[in-house]
């Protein structure tokens, strides 16, 4: 089989999604700045891989030249490098393994992918209330009010809008991309069979209309939604390992299961023959005691303990992660006995369903947060993983891909706080990611701590924005490389950042902290609790394996849990109903 492509996803408009009430970033722990911890990964991967693919892709394009350390030098032969994009205009580092700044985007009102997902019975109340919440920011907050509706936890403000489109838009593209690649779609050399996205805000924490865990849209179960409309990709994998449970997604799922599974009853009933619906296996590794089950909310921590496969059209595996006592514990005990199953059961599913096809796509939500070197503060019950721990996963979700789905797979970022965990697991995961020659292989010290710490200090920013140089020889030629790849990413960030602070608020987001955590407490992703039900919902309509988590209703100031165990009433079911047929004409 040949060796597939890998190729990077990135999107500058992601960087507008950060904190404006006020100055104060000290617990603010979703912000732009992470972005470019994970590029600084990136970075460092590729000058790696590069090495290994035989193509360093240096300015000059030999594979032998020298680099120089003097600022000058480096500026110019930087100018001389050319950055892959959307359209054609800007940036590259190597052509083994293109960095893509997109500039895709979506209208969340007027896209199909989006409202398969997040669409509702009264039309786009959610995803329009979102932008109402988002144009109303700015003169709330001048009037001295809050600029969160009334229900929801009083936290964080960003500007959101344009993170969030642009998010969807490069999520999709990517997912276009890699389609296009397996079906033999242009130039061999263009072509990017497996992709790592790395936007924020977040998705994997929210439902149908249920923002939460500083998500606003699911980024993946609308790229899936996207490959399955635009595409024809009917069967759907989709991996969760940040180190919070998938709650929002794992809901979607529910619902899109259960959608195709009523058809397929109605057809043994006789029913016309329709198009094939969707049929997606979640499978989440999370550590059970952290949000959003740390509450111990009973149907929060069911819904996160599910393992359910071919039952009533659901394909659900959750496993729990376990403290591990070493290296040789977790990787001969923890991974190869317990995490391993999520992909066992995956192979199960689309075994069951038709076995290897056309219409067959793998997704990876892929939390850093799990990482061993994430802050205490955010994991905070020694649930962890080693940095390796994302380099294996991606080589064993790319074997899985290449036997089922034509090499086609998706990662997706998910979460992630710690710098140090950004940028080595965002290392670690591309190079799992990346097929090498026959006899290469990568050298997994470049994660080791050491030499975390010497990229760190490399790539720290001096005053006036641009990364501290080492001095000639102080580090090695991998690590120059990454400069030299990072700093153009780098000086397009520049520009967005510099406009976003100057330019008047554009949209918000939510933060939500687990018991109305006070401003000088840990920094946690949490939910407060919403105010008793102020509606009935329909009884025994849904199970307790697929909550999302609790909500006011979109569009109003009074609160009520719309939660009935899987996030949708009977209505919003019917809504789907509608969407699918719509689909399926």
């Amino acid at each position: 089989m040949a060796p597939k492509r890998s190729g990077v996803f990135l999107q500058n408009a992601c960087l507008q999604h950060r904190y404006i009430r006020d100055q104060d970033l000290s617990n603010v722990v979703e912000r732009p700045e992470r972005l470019r911890a994970v590029n600084i990964g990136l970075a460092a991967a590729i000058a790696h891989l590069e090495e290994l693919l035989e193509d360093t892709a240096t300015p000059n394009g030999s594979a032998t030249a020298e680099y120089s350390t003097d600022e000058t030098d480096l500026a110019a032969a930087l100018g001389k490098m050319k950055l892959e994009s959307a359209d054609g205009a800007g940036g590259s580092t190597s052509s083994k393994i293109p960095i893509v700044q997109s500039q895709a985007t979506v209208d969340l009102l007027n896209n199909a992918a989006v409202k398969f997902i997040h669409g509702d019975i009264d039309g786009d109340v959610y995803l329009g209330t979102l932008k109402k919440w988002a144009k109303e920011s700015t003169d709330k907050i001048a009037q001295g009010g809050s600029e969160i509706p009334e229900g929801y936890s009083q936290g964080d403000l960003y500007r959101s809008i344009a993170a969030i489109q642009g998010a969807l838009g490069t999520t999709c593209e990517a997912v276009d991309a890699v389609i296009g690649a397996s079906r033999g779609e242009g130039k061999q050399e263009d072509q990017i069979h497996r992709a790592f996205v790395a936007v924020r805000p977040p998705g994997h924490h929210c439902g149908e209309d249920t923002p939460s865990g500083f998500c606003f849209v699911n980024n993946v179960a609308v790229a899936a939604a996207h490959a399955h409309l635009k595409h024809g990709i009917n069967r759907v994998v989709i991996f969760d390992i940040d180190l919070h449970h998938g709650n929002g997604t794992q809901s979607i799922v529910w619902q899109i299961n259960e959608e195709t599974y009523r058809q397929k009853l109605e057809q043994e009933a006789g029913a016309p023959n329709v198009k094939p619906g969707a049929q997606v296996f979640y499978g989440s590794i999370h550590d059970i005691l952290s949000y959003p089950c740390e509450d111990g909310k009973p149907e929060l921590v069911q819904a996160a303990s599910v393992s359910l496969h071919h039952a009533h059209g659901q394909f659900i595996e959750n496993i729990h992660l376990q403290t591990y006592t070493s290296e040789e514990h977790f990787w001969s005990e923890l991974y190869a006995k317990r995490y391993i199953q999520v992909i066992r059961k995956a192979e199960e599913f689309l075994d069951a369903t038709g076995g290897p096809g056309d219409d067959v796509m793998v997704f990876i939500s892929c939390g850093m947060d799990a990482c061993e070197h994430e802050y205490e503060s955010m994991s905070r019950h020694n649930r962890k993983v080693p940095t390796g721990y994302y380099y294996q996963f991606a080589r064993d979700t790319s074997v899985l891909s290449d036997k089922y789905a034509k090499g086609r797979l998706v990662s997706v970022l998910e979460g992630g706080y710690s710098d140090r965990a950004l940028i080595s697991g965002a290392m670690a995961h591309l190079a799992g990611l990346t097929d090498l020659p026959e006899g290469k292989q990568v050298d997994k010290a470049i994660w080791d701590l050491g030499n975390l710490v010497e990229l760190e200090k490399a790539t720290k920013k001096r005053r006036g924005g641009r990364p501290s140089l080492p001095a000639p020889g102080s580090t090695r030629q991998w690590i120059e490389r990454t400069l030299s790849i990072l700093a153009p990413l780098d000086t397009s960030a520049a520009s967005i950042l510099s406009s976003a602070r100057s330019a008047p608020p554009m949209s918000m987001t939510l933060r939500d902290r687990s018991k109305a955590k006070s401003a000088t407490s840990t920094p946690t992703r949490g939910v407060s609790p919403a105010p008793a039900s102020a509606k009935q919902k329909p009884k025994g309509r849904k199970s307790v394996g697929t909550p999302s988590t609790e909500k006011p209703p979109v569009g109003s100031s009074t609160s009520s849990s719309d939660d009935d165990g899987s996030g949708a009433t009977q209505d919003k079911v019917k809504v789907k109903r509608v969407i699918l047929k719509l689909s399926q004409s």
